[in-house]
């Protein structure tokens, strides 16, 4: 299958207007899938380039009132005279954004210009309610006289400049057969419209042979269209808010990058920045692309890319990503990674990606906005109908085509599928967006809706619940000697090997600023240690053999006890006695426990997998908490134990950061690849937590909880509104109650839907995780 290719669309109002697009775009020969999310209102299209362009769906599309916005995808940032960083700004908000707030500005202008003409309708209908109800008086003649005039002429502007596009959505009703939200409102307003300009015009001789039918419905027009017109505004800008995290994730990059060249210091925009380039940050700079630092040292403000707050101290070796920020020294480091292949980069896309993408849940919305608009047009006519034929018997043909009209509109009006086709979407635009600021990233909307099913989470020890490479841990001093000269002598010697337990010695004494003494003599002793001379006196460095070999006493049970906790024993001796010893372990970290005890809480069981000896496990599970160890396994039984669980009904997460964790992150209902790992993990997996914190985790269910919390509430009320609205506006209940639904509260309770819908997902933002 081709790779799919991302577009905005423009014209897009609702999910009735997605199904259209879909259905068009379908029937194109060469098109392998489409998705269209009225959320983003953006199309994902797969198709062969070698048998269409995006010109054909634009002549499909453009009769029905829709284009897809290309958004010079086809021009590169030096085509266009920009860097990187100005080019995906320009694609992604001076286009989309841009257009967006200019109609934006341009509703408000409309919205404005109703609110007074809505205001005044509403004060002639109350008047005229209350006057029926015998609570006010009637209208004073002449005033009556004077609104009898200026109705018609409000109505008119509202109509056909307010009003416009629904009209022509109508207007393509009639052209093309396809039917939207707009088609409904400019039906049913235009429908109120034209009954009352027939009742004004002909009055006198309609009278005459109707007497009653004198009641108009300018006011209906003007206060249908302008609350509808208000809701469009609010739902449009309130959307705009939803999608901001990737607007702030672009606002992250750098534009510039000063660089090295020929020894000169050179500033230069960042897509000319080339692998190998050695790049000076300076405090308060941003790092323009990903790499390593070759010189100084500084501490970095990673909480926009990893969410963490607190500034991580960065030295020559360590990596450091784009978008960060220096915040103290000066640093020069080497660019390994530029352009699209960044950290930020691949961030953005899958921001992008994921806020596109839909979740199973949305599935049978997607169905119902699909035939809910021609539904409710064959609703509506039915509605009329039956109102002629059975109530004019009892009425009398008058009332009974005044409760018709007022029924037909009122249902062409409250009727609504942008309240169920954006249930969905812009909760998890919202959730995604959410998680991205916290530094998980999520691949999809389906990963997200599975998430919150998880009832077991299976974690790789290695890298997961420990920090994933050796670490002192603990000092057994039975020497004469001090703590510092102890660890000094030990790591002086391990200074000469290049074995991981003597780095992990090395860089405590480093971090403790203790010594490192000249070495003579040094000599590597196989699978058993080390031996060199200090200050005219030879030591011994190594394991218990090492020890036995120099027949010297020990304590060996005290080492086993260690030994039995996973921690590897590194002794020190003379030739003649033993000084003491030191332990390394892979050290768990420090959020690890409330981890599992949050875990435990959302009633979650957590299973440790590890290739460790099982007393090992044991202990490193009893200190952590979790429920279930799994030792000595490889790979393969990585993937066993999963399908053993998911055959046993339960859905599993899994977490890891190796590459041998990439099938089981695969196989896993929901993979989740903590990002200080391999790309191979991260790829498998269906959910990253940046900088391998695995507190994450609970976040990232407490996320998917609450946006599918949400969702389901959007979906309840998006349902329960039309299954209730529709029928009320239908007049269903008027032979029992004597209940009829004004097109106005239709009106206003439509507009409101989607509003409520879209104000409800953007709570999300604003709770804690």
């Amino acid at each position: 299958m081709n790779s799919p290719k991302i577009y905005k669309v423009k014209g897009m109002h609702c999910a009735s207007c997605a199904s259209i697009i879909e259905r068009t775009i379908k029937k194109v020969d060469g098109v392998e899938n489409v998705e269209v999310n009225p959320g983003t209102e953006s199309a994902k299209i797969s198709y062969d380039e070698n048998k269409i362009s995006h010109d054909e769906f634009n002549k499909k599309l453009e009769p029905l009132g829709y284009s897809l916005i290309t958004e010079n995808h086809n021009l590169t940032a030096s085509d266009m005279g920009m860097t990187e960083s100005e080019h995906a700004e320009h694609l992604g908000l001076n286009q989309s954004k841009k257009e967006k707030l200019v109609e934006i500005k341009n509703m408000r202008a409309k919205v404005i210009s109703a609110i007074p003409l809505a205001i005044i309708s509403l004060f002639i209908m109350a008047w005229d309610i209350g006057a029926q109800l015998q609570v006010l008086k009637e209208m004073p003649l002449v005033w009556a006289e004077f609104f009898h005039h200026l109705l018609p002429i409000m109505a008119t502007y509202v109509l056909f400049v307010v009003g416009k596009p629904y009209l022509t959505g109508f207007y393509r009703f009639l052209r093309t057969g396809q039917a939207n939200m707009d088609t409904l409102i400019g039906l049913g307003t235009s429908v109120a419209f034209v009954y009352s300009f027939i009742i004004s015009a002909f009055e006198e001789s309609l009278l005459k042979n109707f007497p009653n039918i004198g009641a108009t419905y300018f006011d209906v027009t003007i206060i249908v269209i302008t609350f509808i017109a208000l809701g469009k505004y609010l739902e449009t800008r309130s959307k705009l808010k939803t999608g901001d995290a990737i607007e702030k994730l672009l606002g992250l990059q750098a534009k510039t990058a000063l660089v090295v060249r020929g020894g000169v210091e050179v500033e230069i925009p960042i897509d000319q920045v080339v692998h190998g380039d050695l790049i000076i940050v300076k405090p308060g700079g941003k790092i323009p692309v990903d790499g390593v630092i070759t010189e100084g040292a500084s501490f970095i403000d990673e909480s926009m890319v990893t969410g963490e707050p607190m500034p991580v101290q960065k030295k020559v070796g360590d990596g450091v990503v784009s978008g960060t920020i220096n915040t103290t020294g000066t640093f020069i480091f080497k660019a390994t990674k530029v352009g699209a292949e960044t950290l930020l980069a691949q961030i953005i896309k899958m921001v992008a990606d994921a806020q596109g993408s839909r979740a199973p849940i949305q599935a049978l919305a997607d169905k119902i906005s699909s035939i809910f608009v021609p539904t409710v047009l064959v609703l509506a006519f039915i509605t009329l109908g039956a109102w002629l034929f059975f109530g004019t018997a009892s009425l009398g043909f008058a009332q009974a085509l005044s409760y018709g009209l007022t029924c037909f509109v009122g249902i062409l009006v409250i009727a609504c599928p942008c309240a169920l086709g954006l249930a969905t979407p812009t909760a998890i635009i919202v959730g995604v967006g959410k998680g991205a600021r916290n530094g998980i990233l999520i691949k999809d909307a389906a990963t997200l809706e599975k998430l919150h099913k998880v009832d077991t989470v299976m974690v790789d020890k290695t890298g997961t619940i420990t920090i994933g490479k050796p670490t002192l841990v603990d000092i057994q001093n039975s020497s004469g000697l001090k703590e510092e000269e102890f660890i000094s002598i030990i790591a002086s010697l391990e200074k000469k090997s290049e074995h991981p337990i003597a780095h992990a010695i090395v860089n405590y004494a480093e971090s403790k600023d203790l010594p490192i003494q000249n070495v003579s003599n040094f000599e590597g002793i196989q699978g058993k240690g080390l031996k060199g001379t200090i200050n005219e006196v030879e030591y011994f460095v190594g394991n218990a053999k090492l020890i036995s070999d120099l027949k010297l006493s020990f304590d060996i049970k005290q080492l086993e006890e260690f030994t039995a906790q996973g921690k590897t024993p590194v002794i020190l001796a003379t030739q003649n006695e033993v000084l003491g010893f030191v332990m390394v372990a892979d050290e768990i970290k420090n959020e690890s426990k409330q981890a599992v005890v949050d875990l435990h809480k959302l009633g979650i069981n957590v299973v440790m997998l590890t290739g460790d000896d099982e007393k090992a496990a044991k202990y490193m599970a009893s200190l952590v908490g979790v429920d279930e160890v799994v030792a000595h396994v490889m790979p393969a039984d990585k993937l066993a134990k999963i399908k053993e669980l998911q055959n046993s009904g339960h859905m599993v997460a899994m977490a890891g950061d190796g590459v041998n964790d990439a099938p089981a992150l695969a196989q896993a209902d929901v993979g989740i690849a903590m990002g200080t790992g391999t790309d191979v993990a991260i790829e498998s997996a269906g959910i990253t937590l940046l900088g391998g914190d695995i507190s994450k985790l609970v976040k990232a269910i407490k996320l998917s909880k609450m946006t599918m919390r949400g969702i389901k509430q959007n979906l309840f009320w998006a349902f329960f509104y039309n299954i209730v609205g529709i029928p009320l506006a239908a007049g269903l209940f008027y032979p029992i109650f004597g209940w009829l639904l004004s097109p106005v509260f239709a009106g206003f309770a439509m507009a409101m839907s989607s509003v409520s819908v879209v104000g409800n997902s953007l709570r999300i933002k604003g709770k804690a995780l």
